[in-house]
């Protein structure tokens, strides 16, 4: 087979919705627009968030205090479709969930209950889920990543997710560490999480259409 045939197959294909585009959510967004000679046609981003002081690897980036986050990634695209969502996920706007693969990585609070809830909405649409339960550490923690129905129910979320009926068929990704412990969120970490996140989303992606 020729090489310019061998070409028109390695094309982007498949849409992944991420929600949550924090310290975390821009990494993965970053590594999907960067993929090249595959990965996603189309990302959706979803975060009502703008960028403060403190978000410093989005100012490394580019993007300037106010501005929403999600229109850093749109800025940042490539050759990529990106659809920058400015509101915060809730129940009130759930058809946002859509695509092949739904990723979501929200932070702060008690998000287990919206993560149920968009997890069951992903699985409506016929999208395939991961999202993560427990992201602190140094940076020499072991990542797992597992089906929930694999994971360990004294992690704290993954025990939440089962009692909101994520039982099985939805990947969870920790290390195994909280707020709770005494730890920090390193970028070594988020770097890492990203990452393996990211061959994830690939995986899933093999076989769109």
């Amino acid at each position: 087979m020729k090489i310019e045939e061998l070409e028109k197959r390695k094309v982007p294909k498949g849409h992944v919705t991420l929600v949550g585009l924090g310290r975390l959510g821009i990494r993965t967004g970053l590594n999907l627009a960067q993929i090249h000679r595959g990965g996603p046609q189309t990302i959706t981003a979803i975060d009502g968030q703008r960028i403060s002081e403190a978000d410093i690897i989005f100012r490394m980036l580019g993007g300037k205090i106010g501005e929403y986050k999600v229109d850093l990634l749109a800025k940042l695209r490539g050759i990529k479709d990106v659809i920058p969502v400015k509101e915060d996920i809730n129940e009130k706007n759930l058809d946002f969930i859509a695509g092949d693969v739904v990723s979501v990585q929200i932070a702060g609070g008690h998000t287990v209950p919206t993560t149920a809830t968009i997890i069951k909405k992903a699985w409506e649409v016929g999208a395939s889920t991961i999202s993560t339960a427990g992201v602190f550490g140094k940076g020499d923690e072991k990542i797992e990543i597992m089906d929930i129905s694999q994971a360990d129910s004294d992690n704290p979320v993954v025990s939440e997710l089962k009692a909101e009926g994520i039982e099985a068929n939805h990947k969870i990704i920790t290390t195994g560490k909280f707020i709770r412990n005494d730890e920090p969120v390193t970028p070594y970490v988020l770097d890492e999480i990203a990452k393996i996140t990211t061959m994830e989303i690939i995986k899933a992606l093999k076989g769109v259409k």
